[in-house]
């Protein structure tokens, strides 16, 4: 499946990233931030988008995801400082991706809430049909985020699921990732020396992994029964006894303080989830604090000793008031530039040449330029100012006053400078908004280059497995199909070369089923394969047998030395007739979908190989010499040289030893000696009239023991290297 999941970079994520990836699905990450540039696991395709961008519903269309999973309270791209601020983001971001994905009408829709949206004293667990009693802004944005999904659910038919997920809490790679009790109390005794507990206050804890476990169920099954599921666990404790788990865990002598509040407990009912669903929290809260003390200890100066930075008096100030000085600066620039232009304007006064220039024009004129309309404003009263008091040196201010040439002045000041300063202010008005929209018009074409290059390396994915790709339905038919070339007796041979291609592995092996308790191996690809030895009982084998016996595929997920990474079974009416065994896979390959990909191969070969063997049987007459378990020539040459054919491509190992007596005893060899040769080896005859015996995967140092045995009871035995010299005697 294609799974989207939008959200920061944090624990959760690259434990839910790894989850889906091991269980083959095709992961897609949109990280909400376009310049950030979180980390996180390797994934399928990652979008770079804010939540608000305007391509939201190319990139839906570019995924066309199965699920898409918002990580909604958990989501580490909002930090929750300004809440006000944050709610809005949080509220808008949330409707655009909705109205995304409605459009698409394709798909289930997971968003994750906390338990947050809870506040007080329950007596009992609360269970999903309680009303939300959330205390804070940000609770109350997620108990509104929860009413928003629903409203969609309703109006707008789109399959969507909230779970809350019960107090969280995961083992910190640093200290950002100290976003739960559990680890604050961690950090609390490792750098105060004491614990701050309330011992009125008790809760549930769920784990990290329980909870991708539990949301991987949901994204799984198709079909659900309710809107909302509460994930809990039945681990109920107190902020004293977690405190207590945390000093033992950290063999400190920290204090406990215990702080007084209000009773408060509360504990999310999962049971609900776990009726429907089948699964239940594994995680135990003291083991997991054990690693998380260890952890933290191990690594204190990540999370203790970190160096901060210490600012001086003077920057603090300055941090704070810088933004008044830039508002200061053109005043004080604007005062400064009045003082030459004023002295210039005393001396023009009644000169012969320069009586006609205006100074104080110019000043207003400059500010406007540069700094537009309130620059302009306060130049032309400095300037006014100026030539008020230039006046007053030969003239009283009465007679300033009443000169008209004074108001004509004023006048054309302040419309030069006033008009000047608005075209100055509109120019950079429409500039700057040529400039958003330029860089508005540039985002979005760099958004779709994003997106076109995203869906050319998808096309380009998506054509290699329709026409080439090793899981391609196609491509394991082309494989497969090849047995059908082969002679009956090379069959199985083969199959095993086949599943080596198909599984990318170069262990494989081919067990036949030889009574109800013993399989013993028939074709194998390398030494790994062989590891289990030539004859095993199968039923001792508990893990793989109970699996085999269900007709599933068994996975070693133990990694237990003893058993194959990967096994199955071909039947035949309900009876085990082989035993496909593998090795060598890498631990990403150990997933339900790679079995279920063994089980596709399984079924393709097993059709080729009961083929052959109803082939060999129909024939059964015919292959023998009449009463006896003699292979006429034209049965065994061709079986012969089938086994020398799959040793030379390290596929299996026989020996032939050539019996050395007359013909007419050879029928006393098959009364006498068969009793002494395993079901898996022949008796036959060659062209050359001579009889001959087939020991199948069987060693020369072995084969020592089988001509002993001849010997014991009077035939001679030598081991014959190629088949052709038989046609040559």
């Amino acid at each position: 499946m294609n799974i989207l999941l939008a959200g920061g970079s944090c624990s959760l994520v690259d434990s839910l990233i790894l989850k889906l990836r091991k269980e083959g699905h095709r992961v897609y990450i949109l990280t909400g931030d376009k310049y950030r540039h979180n980390k996180y696991k390797k994934v399928f395709e990652k979008y770079e988008f804010p939540y608000d961008s305007e391509n939201l519903g190319e990139i839906v269309q570019s995924v066309n995801p199965d699920v898409t999973i918002l990580m909604g309270a958990f989501d580490t791209n909002y930090s929750w400082n300004e809440a006000e601020q944050e709610t809005v983001r949080f509220t808008s971001h949330l409707m655009n991706i909705l109205v995304a994905l409605s459009a698409a009408k394709k798909g289930k829709v997971i968003f994750l809430s906390s338990d947050e949206v809870y506040s007080g004293d329950y007596r009992d667990e609360i269970i999903e049909e309680t009303p939300t009693s959330s205390a804070g802004l940000r609770a109350d944005t997620i108990a509104q985020a929860e009413e928003i999904c629903d409203n969609f659910r309703q109006k707008r038919n789109l399959d969507i699921v909230v779970l809350r997920l019960d107090h969280l809490y995961s083992i910190p790679r640093d200290k950002k990732d100290i976003n739960n009790i559990c680890a604050r109390m961690c950090l609390d005794c490792m750098r105060n020396g004491y614990i701050e507990a309330n011992e009125k206050h008790s809760f549930s804890l769920l784990y990290e992994d329980d909870a991708v476990e539990f949301i991987y169920q949901v994204v799984k099954n198709k079909l659900h029964e309710k809107f909302l599921y509460q994930l809990s666990s039945d681990h109920v404790v107190s902020e004293l006894e977690l405190a207590s788990m945390v000093q033992k865990a950290m063999n400190s002598t920290a204090n406990v303080i215990t702080t007084s509040g209000d009773i408060s407990r509360c504990v999310l009912s999962g049971k609900c989830f776990e009726k429907e669903y089948g699964v239940h929290a594994f995680a135990k809260p003291d083991e997991i604090i054990e690693k998380m003390a260890a952890y933290m200890l191990k690594h204190k100066a990540v999370f203790v000793e970190e160096d901060q930075l210490q600012l001086s008096w003077w920057q603090k100030l300055w941090n704070k008031w810088k933004w008044l000085l830039s508002v200061l600066v053109p005043f004080a620039e604007n005062l400064i530039c009045f003082i030459p232009f004023f002295m210039l304007n005393n001396r023009t006064v009644g000169s012969r040449y320069f009586a006609n220039l205006d100074p104080f024009l110019l000043y207003v004129l400059l500010f406007a330029i540069i700094y537009g309309q309130q620059q302009a404003t306060f130049s032309a009263i400095l300037a006014v100012a100026g030539y008020m008091f230039r006046q007053m040196y030969t003239r009283s201010g009465l007679e300033i006053l009443l000169d008209y040439n004074t108001y004509v002045w004023v006048a054309q000041l302040f419309i030069l400078g006033l008009v000047v300063g608005y075209m100055r202010d509109q120019i950079r008005t429409m500039r700057m908004e040529s400039q958003e929209l330029e860089e508005h018009l540039s985002r979005q074409i760099a958004d779709i280059k994003d997106i076109n290059e995203s869906n050319v390396r998808v096309k380009g994915v998506m054509e290699q497995q329709l026409i080439d790709h090793k899981d391609s339905i196609g491509k394991i038919y082309s494989i497969t199909s090849k047995l059908d070339q082969y002679m009956p007796d090379e069959v199985i041979f083969y199959a095993v070369e086949m599943l080596t291609k198909l599984m990318q592995t170069k262990d494989a092996a081919i067990y036949n089923v030889v009574n109800k308790d013993y399989a013993r191996i028939f074709s194998a690809s390398s030494k790994k394969a062989r590891s289990l030895g030539n004859s095993i009982r199968y039923k001792d084998m508990t893990e793989v047998y109970e699996a085999l016996s269900e007709k599933r595929v068994y996975i070693n997920k133990r990694m237990n030395d003893q058993y194959p990474q990967m096994a199955c079974a071909i039947f035949e009416d309900d009876e085990i007739q082989m035993i496909i065994m593998l090795w060598g896979l890498s631990w990403e390959k150990m997933t339900l979908g790679q079995a279920n990909f063994l089980t596709v191969v399984s079924y393709m070969i097993q059709n080729a190989v009961l083929r052959a063997q109803r082939y060999i049987q129909a024939l059964e007459a015919q292959r023998y010499k009449e009463g006896s378990r003699i292979l006429s020539p034209e049965a065994f040459e061709p079986l012969v040289q089938a086994y020398m054919n799959a040793e030379t491509r390290n596929l299996a190992e026989c020996v032939l030893l050539k019996i050395c007596i007359s013909p007419d005893r050879q029928m006393e060899i098959d009364e006498i000696m068969t009793s002494h040769l395993r079901d898996s080896d022949y008796l036959g005859m060659m062209t050359d009239g001579n009889l001959y015996v087939l020991l199948a995967n069987t060693t020369r140092a072995n084969a020592v023991f089988v001509q002993e045995r001849f010997d014991r009871n009077g035939y001679n035995t030598e081991v014959v290297e190629n088949i052709a010299v038989c046609h040559k005697e």
